[in-house]
């Protein structure tokens, strides 16, 4: 896992000086801090942080020149396929046993857009191309690695990073807020790609790959994605059981020339891929993170787990007010607005980590592509609500109510299924968000995202409901893990997230839900393959912390100096006052919005730690 910063210029406009560029740069050091390199040539520049985990000698280094020196590329994340596109296409006379090698020979016979379109692994990329005076910037189709960049009349800047873009010379004077993302940071507490809080700043999206020229303009723009709804099963995948592929795609991800190992929690999904590793590689270690709160904790599970399996296991145990310690600490390492306390927790653990290990497998991904959240069987329950008339619907559900024939009032709050969905994945509900935002709506993606039709079939439903997940709330989780794990300068790998695993879930998995509402039935069922099925069957507790107390007392001080004495970030774009009452009525126990006081909290700790850094009397 790396760092990179890249400039493109437009018309011949004059660079980013040297200094200033490599201050720039080591904003992402963490991320990288085996090596760094840097190419300057006349219409671009491409710097480099690298955290060595395949070929680790100073052949892997990057940037690196293709060998007809067409393409000059960075490229940030693993390429699990490598060894297989290396054997197919013969590739020879390669100068590294790195998976960058792989790529830029596979630039050179095939070029941009076929190679990206073959590769398999988590990634982002740019690629300079000398020949035509274009650069190129990839995403993987899952968006696991993040890849920002800014437009200016000077050029393009690109890197891995939020800060090393707004931070750069070429946003000087024209950094604008965008305070329909703001409302979208505070209700969701990230930012949706393509859009960030900052006009003319921008993410590529999950699967994206563009194009620009050198005088300024788009010219190709593409996406791989996997489609709402799928109306026809791909038979040909049914010829393997979804744990033959998951054996596949562990044993891709365990290639290594570092210390690798898996994380192991008492849930389904980290101690399936464990017992998956465990099948190639018999010396796999496990990471355990268990926190002295019963209601939290689940160390003694996931010590069952490494028992049966027979494998070195080490259990962190640590006290809540560790965690706590580290509030401050990890929010340095969050280089843009993020509002998902479990970062702190995700931050420890992969701080523990990373004492003895440079690569950590992951159960990440589980939950979306294999119906794992409750809040999903809640829209089955309700969607035919949906289809009455709101205008009937609203005062039958209030009679049925009153009558305690039902309980629930998601049909009388709101006028289509979408907009429900969409306050499940809200942590200020809708119409305290909209007092914060009084004339400000949610952007054409964001809608978009939460456009549903067609909810009279279960089974188109369930299809939407996942693609949904995977381009919504999984962004966040990705952000989370890899902010958390890179400020330690720790590669976590998803082989849920492999793109033969993706695939096989999205057009073959039979869906459970619609026969037995088992929410992982599939993710069960191979995991009973492994462990006895009293251990699968144990309820899970979930990763998380107290954090209403946390923020009523070990944190109460340093919130109420962030909201209610400093200064806000993007006052003119909010309305202060209704802010600091919702702050204010948390702490006078009117509410128990915790999540909601995090993310104004951990907006205003961005905001100090990252962008008003230098005019703070921090």
């Amino acid at each position: 896992m790396c760092g990179f910063l890249g400039e493109f210029s437009f018309n011949n406009s004059d660079l980013t000086n040297s200094v200033l560029f490599d201050s720039l740069l080591e904003l992402s050091k963490l991320r990288g801090p085996d090596s760094t390199e840097v190419i300057r040539e006349d219409d671009f520049q491409l710097g480099f942080n690298r955290l060595a985990i395949l070929d680790i000698s100073e052949n892997g280094n990057q940037p690196k020149q293709s060998v007809s020196k067409r393409y000059t590329v960075v490229f940030n994340g693993e390429i699990y396929n490598y060894k297989a596109l290396q054997k197919r296409y013969q590739l020879k006379n390669l100068q590294s046993t790195s998976d960058t090698e792989i790529l830029i020979h596979l630039l050179d016979k095939f070029g941009i857009d076929k190679t990206i379109s073959m590769l398999n692994g988590m990634f982002a990329i740019a690629i300079v191309d000398n020949s035509n005076k274009t650069v190129s910037l990839a995403r993987d189709f899952a968006g696991i690695k993040p890849l920002f960049y800014g437009i200016s009349k000077k050029g393009i800047v690109f890197a891995s990073q939020f800060n090393q873009i707004f931070k750069h010379p070429w946003q000087k004077g024209v950094l604008k807020l965008r305070p329909e993302i703001m409302k979208e940071y505070f209700g969701f507490g990230f930012m949706h790609a393509p859009n960030t809080i900052y006009e003319n700043i921008f993410q590529v999206k999950p699967g994206e790959l563009l194009e620009f020229s050198n005088e300024g303009q788009l010219i190709k723009k593409s996406q791989i994605t996997f489609s709402k709804y799928v109306s026809k099963r791909n038979k040909k995948g049914l010829k393997m059981t979804y744990n033959a592929v998951l054996k596949k795609a562990v044993y891709k991800q365990l290639a290594s020339d570092v210390p690798l190992a898996s994380f192991l929690s008492g849930g389904v999904d980290s101690p399936l891929i464990t017992a998956v590793a465990k099948v190639s590689k018999k010396d796999i270690e496990a990471f355990t993170f268990g926190i002295d709160h019963v209601k939290f904790d689940e160390s003694k599970k996931a010590v069952g787990y490494a028992k049966h399996l027979q494998i070195a296991h080490t259990l962190e145990k640590v006290d809540e007010s560790e965690i706590v310690s580290h509030v401050e600490e990890h929010f340095k390492y969050f280089s843009e607005p993020f509002g998902d306390y479990s970062s702190v927790p995700t931050y420890v653990i992969t701080k523990k980590a990373r004492k003895s290990h440079t690569v950590m497998l992951s159960g990440d991904g589980g939950d979306e592509l294999f119906f794992g959240y409750p809040r999903m069987l809640d829209v089955l329950n309700k969607r035919q609500w949906f289809l009455v008339p709101f205008f009937i619907r609203k005062p039958l559900i209030a009679i049925l109510n009153k009558l305690n024939i039902i309980n629930t009032w998601a049909p009388y709050s709101y006028r289509t299924l979408g907009e429900w969905i969409k306050s499940k994945q809200q942590y200020i509900l809708p119409n305290i968000l909209n007092s914060f935002f009084e004339k400000d709506v949610f952007s054409k993606e964001v809608n978009d995202l939460f456009k549903i039709s067609n909810i009279n079939s279960k089974k188109k439903l369930l299809h939407w409901l996942r693609w949904n997940e995977f381009y919504g709330h999984m962004q966040r989780v990705l952000i989370k893990v890899d902010r958390a794990s890179m400020g330690n300068s720790l590669e976590v790998r998803v082989p849920f997230l492999d793109k033969d695993s993706i695939k096989y879930a999205w057009d073959n998995i039979p869906l459970q839900l619609n026969d037995h509402n088992d929410l992982k039935k599939v993710l069960k069922d191979n995991l009973a393959m492994y462990y006895p099925k009293k251990i699968v069957q144990a309820q899970k507790k979930g990763f998380s912390v107290p954090i209403e107390e946390w923020l009523r007392n070990d944190l109460k001080e340093n919130v109420q100096e962030y909201i209610s004495q400093k200064p806000f970030y993007g006052e003119d774009h909010i309305n202060i006052v209704k802010v600091k009452r919702f702050v204010s009525d948390f702490f006078d126990r009117k509410h128990n919005n915790g999540w909601g006081v995090w993310h104004i909290y951990a907006w205003q700790k961005w905001a100090y730690n990252h962008v008003l850094k230098n005019t703070s009397n921090d």
